[in-house]
Parts: structure tokens; C-alpha cells; sequence
């Protein structure tokens, strides 16, 4: 096996842990992900897949960097998300608590029966002072990292 195919499969493996760990959560916790949260997931579905495709073609040399994007692309969301969480900037309106100032009763009611079961600015689990949406954003920049190293591997 080469250092390439290592790297590769160690990326790959990564969001593939990280997925589980999410459904992990999710199903055997009983901690319901946001949209944000969901937002996250794409892109480690896409990283694994890439990764497997890697493996089968180690002759294609740009699929570490499309892997090395998936991964940053999930870090960003979870960078974003953590954010929004800590209340440094403002999430989607949809899936936040949003503001009600100026609102008639019957918006109001609208508003309320529309809101989403799980918002994305509460944070409903935390490590080490960094949220689940934290670890995925320093997890996920890490991977991106051994997609790079793989990217730029010559065995």
C-alpha cells in the first residue's frame, strides 16, 4: 500500500466516522440534527465516495483535491453553524429564532407554528467548550489537511 493510498483511505475513513458518529448521535442519542447540522453531512457523503473512487483509480490525481474541497466545504458549514450558535452572526431564518419585533398576532402565530422542531443557534451538546458543529469544523479542516498531503503524495 502506498503513502497516497493510505492518506486516501484515512480521509475517507474520517468522514466516514464522522457521518456515523452524526447518525450515532442522532439515532442512539436521541439528538435530532438541525438543517445546519444536515447541511454538514453532504459533503463528508461526498469525501467518502470520492475516497472510495480514489482507492479504485489511483491514477485519477485531482480526486484528493476533491476530496480536500468536501472537506473544507463541511468545515466551513460547521464553522459558520458554530457561529451562529455562539451568537457571533446571524443563521438562516429558517432554522434559527429570528425576531418577532413589528409582527401582527397572526405573523406571529405563522411564525411560530412554522419554526423548525431543532433550531441551529442553540447548542444542544458541547466538548470542551466547542459544540458539535466546532469539533466537525476542526475535524473536518484536519481532514482536509490529509486530503492535501494525498493531493501532493508522490507514492
Amino acid at each position: 500500500m502506498t503513502k497516497r493510498t493510505t492518506l486516501i483511505g484515512l480521509a475517507a475513513g474520517g468522514s466516514a466516522a464522522l457521518l456515523l458518529g452524526a447518525w450515532g448521535f442522532q439515532y442512539l442519542g436521541g439528538l435530532a440534527p438541525c438543517q445546519m447540522c444536515v447541511w454538514q453531512r453532504y459533503p463528508h457523503g461526498a469525501a467518502f465516495v470520492i475516497g472510495l473512487i480514489a482507492l479504485m483509480l489511483p491514477s485519477a490525481r485531482l480526486l484528493p483535491l476533491a476530496g480536500a474541497i468536501s472537506a473544507l466545504t463541511s468545515a466551513g458549514i460547521g464553522l459558520f453553524h458554530a457561529g451562529v450558535e455562539q451568537g457571533w452572526w446571524e443563521g438562516p431564518t429558517s432554522c434559527t429564532s429570528g425576531s418577532i419585533g413589528g409582527l401582527s398576532a397572526e405573523e406571529l402565530m405563522n411564525q411560530i407554528m412554522s419554526a423548525p422542531l431543532v433550531r441551529c443557534d442553540d447548542i444542544p451538546w458541547q466538548m470542551l467548550g466547542l459544540s458539535l458543529a466546532g469539533w466537525n469544523a476542526v475535524v473536518s479542516l484536519g481532514l482536509a489537511l490529509i486530503w492535501i498531503a494525498a493531493w501532493r503524495s508522490k507514492t
